[in-house]
């Protein structure tokens, strides 16, 4: 005999509306969100002339450079997730690029290895030396420098229960 098992129509209602609700955790920081933008990374780009498309990049700092008018950062370039963080992968790396944005952005707070998305335009190219070789940075003027909080690492720690036969044998 076949059991037919069904939802109440109430039933269902809360599990859609809790399936939106837990949706809704993983959204990006409003400064970050919107449409349009180019999907090509900062490698791609600095082999490509793509002078004025609209990009979203994020990655580590390596530099913060203070100018007269504006701040510059050297960014190594990582994958973003689905909140538009830079995904923490140390062995890729998504090629690099420098963003500038009008302002004063203290180096001591966006010091290097942290996490930063922009937003923007690519507004040309700057060639720099990295060690001894010419490396073809795109430059971004960012509208958006989104500084992440630091991941706090945690170590969970696991035990053993209480019973009088663990460890080694």
């Amino acid at each position: 005999m076949a059991m037919k098992f069904r939802i109440p129509a109430l039933g269902l209602a809360a599990l859609l509306l809790t399936a939106c609700l837990l949706s809704a955790c993983v959204t990006q920081p409003t400064p970050l969100q919107g449409e349009g933008y180019t999907a090509v990374t900062p490698r791609d780009a600095s082999s490509a002339e793509l002078t004025g498309q609209p990009v979203r990049w994020g990655g580590r700092i390596v530099q913060t450079m203070p100018q007269t008018n504006n701040t510059c950062f050297e960014v190594i370039a990582t994958a973003l997730d689905t909140s538009a963080r830079p995904t923490w992968n140390s062995d890729q790396d998504d090629g690099r690029f420098i963003a500038c944005r009008t302002g004063f952005y203290d180096p001591a707070v966006f010091e290097p290895n942290r996490e930063v998305t922009f937003t923007g335009h690519i507004d040309g190219y700057d060639t720099r030396k990295i060690g001894g070789f010419d490396y073809r940075f795109p430059r971004v003027a960012a509208d958006v420098v989104y500084l992440w909080p630091i991941r706090e690492r945690v170590d969970v720690l696991t035990y053993p229960p209480p019973w009088p036969w663990w460890g080694y044998w």
